[in-house]
């Protein structure tokens, strides 16, 4: 199944064919295009160079860490992510190194680092389906994240599955949805808040 978005001005073709899917195929991601997914995520952008972001990651051959990191998630979450191949649970240092003080766009620049690996991925053939239903507690837990860091998200990465292959119809359902986005006037402003800016006209 492909979803290209219809963009209201020219985007590079790559992030056109992005989509989060909730049905994913059985077959394994290739370690060296795992190394390439988180090399990407390494070149992101960050406050300072400080790359606050960190992954723990499970594939599915891994069973008993593969249910480690599942069991993290929300049950809602838990119904369509035990089939994808790879498992991510992210956190964030929460201070610079440099001086201790708190890194108040850690969350952002972690945010870049998986927008990076989205990309990645969507070149290479993948999927990625970000989430924010996790039991952050759990996470500590389970992936033994020290003090200083904070979880933050979890990510699913692998091939699209087939409709057939979804664990409930309602995944497969979801993934036929017509993909949709808010107007650029309705988030891009001029220098006031809620005033479209003029240049989009």
């Amino acid at each position: 199944m492909t979803k290209i978005a219809n963009p209201d001005h020219p985007i590079e073709p790559t992030l056109a064919r992005r989509w989060s899917p909730y049905v994913f195929s059985s077959r394994p991601v290739e370690p060296q295009i795992l190394r390439s997914l988180f090399e990407a995520a390494r070149w992101a952008a960050s406050s300072f160079n400080e790359q606050p972001w960190r992954f723990l990651v499970a594939v599915q051959d891994d069973q008993e860490g593969f249910a480690k990191l599942l069991a993290c998630l929300t049950p809602k979450n838990q119904e369509w992510a035990k089939q994808a191949p790879v498992l991510v649970i992210t956190a964030v240092k929460t201070a610079f190194t440099a001086n201790g003080k708190p890194n108040r766009v850690a969350l952002h620049d972690l945010g870049l680092a998986a927008g990076n690996l989205s990309a990645e991925a969507t070149v290479r053939g993948l999927s990625v389906h970000q989430m924010a239903g996790v039991d952050l507690e759990a996470a500590r837990q389970a992936g033994a994240i020290p003090e200083g860091f904070e979880p933050a998200t979890a990510i699913a990465i692998g091939y699209r599955g087939e409709p057939d292959q979804a664990a409930q119809p309602a995944h497969a359902d979801r993934d036929a949805q017509e993909r949709k986005r808010k107007p650029l006037s309705e988030i891009v402003f001029g220098p006031e808040f809620g005033r479209p800016a003029s240049w989009l006209e």
